[in-house]
């Protein structure tokens, strides 16, 4: 099938997943190849939709980067970066290590986010996914969080200077979208909206709700900010709440999205209650709210998760359902698909699409919790009315 004939596309190649810091880092791109194959396998995804990721210059970085920043990525990929320089760029630690080609790995992710940006601006395509993206810790002289290199960020000024489009960035990581909000914090060309868990147990630290912008861009960086443990129903109602408001004030042209799935209550490294029914239905939200206010124009990105067996494929197979208009998937997962997985699993392979809540948490301040998040997401949603 030709990709004329398709409205979506879905950026892979087999090279996206060699941004890999280590086999037992926790981001792991083995599970982008695990949701891509599931998509295959049930027949949703064809090669008429893959876009194959080109790889970014260093002139795109630069539109965020500083060029100190990406030399020394460039050095450190060649092991010739000293331990003083490491730790200047955010290289010294165990969350974000040198790896081999890695400024050449990383490139590529923000070329493929930029290859895709083309093609929706260009009215090539409607919209499309990147789920080997949405590095949206990398600060534009510091690599943080697991990111090198910002796509999101990089993508978003790239959208603002060569097509002069408002961008929105919508944020459902469980960490906030730190180093997209600071890029962008003196801007009134790109707005910055992540929900995420509190900062005061979780990293980054940053997220509350008084971060707001400064100077032209006052009002542009829009939080909100989650008790630890909440549930699905708190977290879709305080979304629904607030990004309505937000997204009818700002009148954006495109929408970046960034789908991290850690919120769900099986991932090992935040402390969020959300099962995969919040998180099918958030892509759903956001392309309707594309269809209605950006004429379809879209661009939906990966960013966490780290279950990468049980949660992140049947979750990120959702944005691309959302994408395409496909329903939210009941009943089995496809046979093909265990069977060519289970024997590396280190634990049996969920066989529907449904979550079975398995080890489930019990939450005795499930009303404090509710009650503290809508309070706080009234407290923004006050200063777009």
């Amino acid at each position: 099938m030709n990709l004329n004939t398709q409205t979506t596309g879905y950026v892979y190649s087999k090279d996206i997943l060699r941004y890999r810091f280590s086999n037992d880092h926790p981001f792991n791109q083995m599970r982008l190849k695990l949701t891509t194959e599931l998509l295959q396998d049930s027949g949703f995804l064809t090669a008429g939709h893959i876009i194959k990721p080109r790889i970014a210059t260093d002139e795109e970085l630069a539109l965020i980067h500083t060029y100190d920043y990406i030399q020394a990525i460039r050095h450190a990929s060649h092991g010739i970066l000293n331990d003083t320089e490491a730790v200047k760029y955010g290289l010294g630690g165990d969350d974000t290590v040198p790896f081999r080609r890695m400024h050449l790995h990383s490139a590529r992710i923000v070329g493929g986010a930029l290859e895709l940006a083309d093609k929706i601006m260009q009215g090539e395509i409607t919209n499309g996914c990147h789920l080997g993206g949405g590095l949206h810790h990398s600060l534009p002289g510091k690599a943080n969080g697991f990111c090198i290199y910002n796509d999101v960020a990089v993508t978003a000024r790239y959208l603002t200077q060569n097509y002069g489009a408002r961008v929105l960035v919508i944020d459902t990581d469980a960490h906030h979208g730190d180093g997209t909000q600071w890029s962008f914090y003196a801007d009134n060309q790109v707005l910055s909206y992540s929900i995420h868990e509190t900062g005061k147990y979780l990293y980054p630290g940053t997220g509350h709700y008084t971060e707001r912008g400064d100077e032209t861009g006052f009002g542009y960086a829009v939080n909100i900010p989650l008790e630890p443990y909440t549930e699905d129903a708190s977290f879709l109602d305080v979304f629904k709440r607030s990004i309505t408001p937000v997204v009818e004030s700002f009148q954006p042209d495109v929408i970046l999205s960034v789908h991290g799935v850690d919120i769900h209550y099986l991932d090992p490294l935040t402390h969020l209650c959300c099962t995969l029914e919040a998180l099918y239905q958030i892509p759903y939200i956001i392309k309707d709210l594309a269809d209605t206010y950006t004429d379809g124009k879209v661009m939906m990105m990966g960013g966490g998760g780290y279950n990468i067996w049980e949660v992140v494929p049947r979750a990120w197979s959702h944005v691309f359902l959302a994408l395409i208009d496909e329903p939210i998937q009941h009943g089995p997962l496809s046979k093909e698909w265990i069977r060519k997985w289970q024997h590396y699993a280190p634990h049996p392979l969920p066989t529907v699409w449904e979550d079975g809540k398995h080890g489930f948490p019990y939450l005795p301040r499930a009303e404090a919790i509710t009650e503290t998040n809508l309070r706080h997401a009234n407290q923004v949603i006050s200063w777009f009315k």
